[in-house]
C-alpha cells in the first residue's frame, strides 16, 4: 500500500499544496496525510502517517524538504520506517526518484540530506549577517506577511462585491487569510452572511479532507484517523467563529 504525505509551511502556498497532492495521487497513493505547518512545528499528520503505515507499505513524498527538517530528522524518520518494514519513496530527488528499498537509494538520500543541511546553514548565516548590517544602517524593517500586505486590496475587492474565493484567487492567498483580514476590519461581525459563508467554506474543507482520508474496506485504525480529521475540522470551525465574534 502506498501512503502519501504532503506539507507546506503556510496556508498561502495553495498551488504547491495542491500540486503535491496531485503528484501523490498520480503515483497511486490510496491514503494521503496533509498538513500546512512549518517543519519546525509539531507535524501531527506526519506523526499520524508514521503510525499508520504497516510492513510492506511505502511512504511517498514529493520532495525531501517536505518530509524532514534536517539530516538528523531524516535519519530518525527512515529508522522508524525501517523498524516497521516500510520503504520511503521521494518523487523529485534532484530530478529523479529515490527509493530506500535499494542500498544505493538510501546512501544517496543520506548524502543529499547532509549537503542540503550544510547549504541551509550557510544561507541562514549569510541572512543573519545581512540583517545585522541592515539594522546597523537603519534600513531593516522586517518583512510583512504576504496576506497582511494585501489587506487593502482584500477589503477593496470585498466592497466591490467579490466573494472570498474570488478574492483568494485574484490575490493568490488562501480563503482563510481573506476571512481573517475581513474579520479584523469588523466585516464578519457586521455581516451574518459573510460569517455563514466562512463557516460553509470550512465545512467544505472538512468534507474534502474526510473524503481523502477514506479508503475501501476501512479498518479500525483508519476509522480512528478519520475521526481525528473530523475533530480537527470542528476545532478549526470553532476558532473561526471565536475570531469573528
Amino acid at each position: 500500500m502506498k501512503i502519501g504525505y504532503c506539507r507546506t509551511s503556510t496556508t498561502e502556498q495553495v498551488a504547491g499544496f495542491e500540486a503535491q497532492g496531485q503528484m501523490l495521487l498520480a503515483t497511486g497513493c490510496t491514503r494521503i496525510f496533509r498538513e500546512q505547518v512549518s517543519s519546525v512545528a509539531v507535524r501531527a499528520e506526519l506523526d499520524a502517517a508514521l503510525d499508520f503505515v504497516r510492513e510492506g507499505d511505502t511512504l511517498v513524498v514529493s520532495r525531501l524538504d517536505r518530509l524532514a527538517r534536517s539530516t538528523t530528522d531524516l535519519l530518525g524518520i527512515v529508522a522508524t520506517l525501517e523498524r516497521k518494514g516500510v520503504a520511503l519513496r521521494i518523487l523529485d530527488f534532484g530530478g529523479s526518484e529515490v527509493d530506500t528499498k535499494s542500498p544505493t537509494g538510501r546512501m544517496l538520500l543520506t548524502m543529499f540530506a547532509a549537503v542540503a543541511e550544510f547549504e541551509r546553514g550557510v544561507m541562514l548565516e549569510r541572512q543573519r549577517a545581512g540583517i545585522a548590517k541592515a539594522k546597523a544602517e537603519g534600513r531593516y524593517r522586517g518583512r510583512a506577511p504576504t496576506a497582511r500586505a494585501k489587506a487593502h486590496h482584500v477589503r477593496s475587492l470585498s466592497q466591490a462585491g467579490i466573494g472570498a474565493s474570488g478574492i483568494a484567487a485574484e490575490l493568490s492567498i488562501s480563503r482563510a487569510s481573506v476571512y481573517r483580514i475581513l474579520a479584523a476590519g469588523g466585516r464578519i461581525v457586521r455581516s451574518a452572511r459573510t460569517l455563514f459563508a466562512a463557516i460553509a467554506a470550512e465545512l467544505e474543507d472538512m468534507h474534502a479532507v474526510a473524503i481523502d482520508a477514506q479508503a475501501p474496506g476501512i479498518t479500525a485504525d483508519e476509522g480512528t484517523a478519520l475521526l481525528a480529521v473530523l475533530r480537527e475540522g470542528v476545532d478549526r470551525l470553532k476558532r473561526l467563529i471565536v475570531k469573528a465574534a
